[in-house]
C-alpha cells in the first residue's frame, strides 16, 4: 500500500492536505443525504440502515481521515478501516437498498491510503458487494438485472476515476520532479553568476592596481634611479632623500604586487597553474583528461589568469555544446611560450559561421591583451580543437 504524491501548494503543505476540509465535507454531505434518504423511504429496516450510516460517518472521524491525512499509517491499520467500512456498509446496505449511495462516498477514500490499482479494484468489489446484498434481500431475475447493471456502472466509474487520479499523480509527480530541477538549477546558476560576478571584480580590480599604482611606482623608482645617477654623490643630503623615496616606492610596489596575487582567481591559490588546470579537467559535466609537458616555472599572473579562463571558457563549451565523449586539456611549457590545448570529440561546428558565439571572441580577446594568439580548429561531427599560446 502506497500513498500517492502529490504537488505542495502554494502554503508549502500538499494539496490533498490542503483540501482536507473540503473532502470532509463531501464525505459528510453524502453521508448526511443517504441518512436523510433512508430515513424517508419506505422499503428495509430504518434502525439498523441509520445506525449503520452513523457508524460509517464516525468510523471516517475517527479511523480512516487519520489513516489518509498521514496522522496514523500502516498496512495493519489500513486492512481494519476497509474491513470496517465494507462490514458497515454491509450492513446498512441488506437492511436499506438506498445505503447504496454511500459508495459515491467510500470508493474515493480508497485512493488516499492505498495504491491506484488497489482502490480502483476495491471500489468495483464495494459495488458488487452491495448488488449482492440487494439481490439476495430481494432474489429475482428483475432484481438481479438492475443490480448488476447499476454495480456495472459504479465499477465503471470507479476504474475512470481511478485511471483519472492516477494520471493526475503521475503529472504531479513528474512536474515536481521538474520543479526541484528547476529550483536546484536556478540555485545552481545564481551561484555561478555570483562568483562570475566576484571573481570578474577581483581581476578588475587586480588589472586596475597592477596597471595603474604598481605601473606608477616602478616608474616612480626608476626616475629616482635616474636622478641618482646624475647626482653621482655630488649632493650628499639630496642623494639620501633619494634614497629614502626609492626605498619608499620598493615597499609600495611590493605591496602592490601583493595585492594582485591576492586578488587572483581562487583557483590560483596556493597552487601551480598546473595544478588549477588539473582541478578544472576534474570538474563534473566533462570527462577530460591532463596532460603537462616542458618544466612547470612561475609566470606573470596575469598570464596565468588569461590561460586559466581560457581553459575554463573552452571546457564549458565542451561541457553546453559539444556533446562529447571524452575531451582533453594540455599545458606546453615551450622555452619562449606557453601554449595550452583543449580538445574534444563532439559535435563541432564551423567556425566560419559563428561570430563570436561559444564564447571565442572573449577568449581571443584576452589572450590578444597577453599578447599571444587563439586558434580554433572545428568542423561539424569533428570535434574541435582550442589552442592558446602566449608569450612567456
Amino acid at each position: 500500500m502506497t500513498e500517492p504524491s502529490c504537488l505542495p501548494g502554494p502554503d508549502n503543505r500538499h494539496a490533498r492536505e490542503a483540501g482536507n476540509p473540503r473532502w470532509d465535507a463531501f464525505y459528510l454531505l453524502v453521508f448526511a443525504a443517504v441518512l436523510a434518504i433512508v430515513l424517508i423511504s419506505t422499503p428495509g429496516s430504518k434502525v439498523v440502515a441509520g445506525a449503520a450510516i452513523a457508524a460509517l460517518a464516525a468510523w471516517y472521524l475517527l479511523v480512516g481521515r487519520p489513516l489518509w491525512t498521514g496522522q496514523r499509517s500502516g498496512r495493519a491499520r489500513a486492512a481494519i478501516y476497509v474491513i470496517g467500512l465494507f462490514g458497515l456498509f454491509g450492513a446498512g446496505q441488506s437492511q436499506n437498498p438506498e445505503v447504496w449511495f454511500l459508495a459515491f462516498a467510500i470508493s474515493p477514500q480508497f485512493f488516499f491510503f492505498l495504491n491506484e490499482r488497489l482502490a480502483m479494484w476495491l471500489g468495483v468489489a464495494l459495488n458488487l458487494f452491495a448488488a449482492s446484498l440487494l439481490v439476495y434481500r430481494y432474489p429475482s431475475a428483475g432484481t438481479a438485472t438492475v443490480a448488476f447493471g447499476v454495480a456495472a456502472a459504479g465499477g465503471g466509474f470507479s476504474v475512470f476515476y481511478g485511471s483519472w487520479v492516477s494520471r493526475i499523480i503521475g503529472q504531479s509527480t513528474e512536474r515536481a520532479g521538474i520543479i526541484e530541477q528547476l529550483e536546484a538549477t536556478r540555485a545552481e546558476l545564481d551561484a555561478a553568476q555570483h562568483e562570475a560576478g566576484r571573481m570578474a571584480e577581483r581581476q578588475r580590480l587586480a588589472t586596475d592596481i597592477h596597471d595603474t599604482l604598481a605601473q606608477g611606482f616602478t616608474s616612480i623608482l626608476m626616475l629616482i634611479q635616474a636622478a641618482q645617477a646624475d647626482l653621482d654623490g655630488s649632493h650628499p643630503r639630496a642623494g639620501r632623500h633619494l634614497d629614502l623615496a626609492a626605498r619608499t616606492a620598493r615597499e609600495n610596489l611590493a605591496e602592490a604586487r601583493v595585492l594582485v596575487e591576492d586578488l587572483a582567481p581562487a583557483q590560483l591559490d596556493g597552487g601551480t597553474l598546473p595544478d588549477a588546470l588539473r582541478r578544472l579537467s576534474r570538474a563534473p559535466g566533462v570527462d577530460a583528461s591532463f596532460g603537462l609537458s616542458g618544466a612547470p616555472r612561475p609566470l606573470p599572473m596575469a598570464t596565468e589568469v588569461v590561460l586559466l579562463r581560457v581553459c575554463q571558457e573552452a571546457l564549458a563549451n565542451v561541457r553546453k555544446h559539444a556533446d562529447a565523449r571524452s575531451a582533453a586539456v594540455r599545458l606546453d611549457y615551450d622555452p619562449d611560450a606557453i601554449r595550452l590545448e583543449v580538445s574534444d570529440d563532439g559535435a563541432g561546428f564551423d567556425p566560419a559561421r559563428v561570430n563570436g558565439g561559444y564564447g571565442l571572441r572573449g577568449m581571443r580577446t584576452r589572450v590578444a591583451e597577453a599578447g599571444g594568439t587563439l586558434t580554433v580548429r572545428s568542423a561539424p561531427g569533428a570535434g574541435t580543437h582550442v589552442s592558446a599560446m602566449v608569450p612567456a
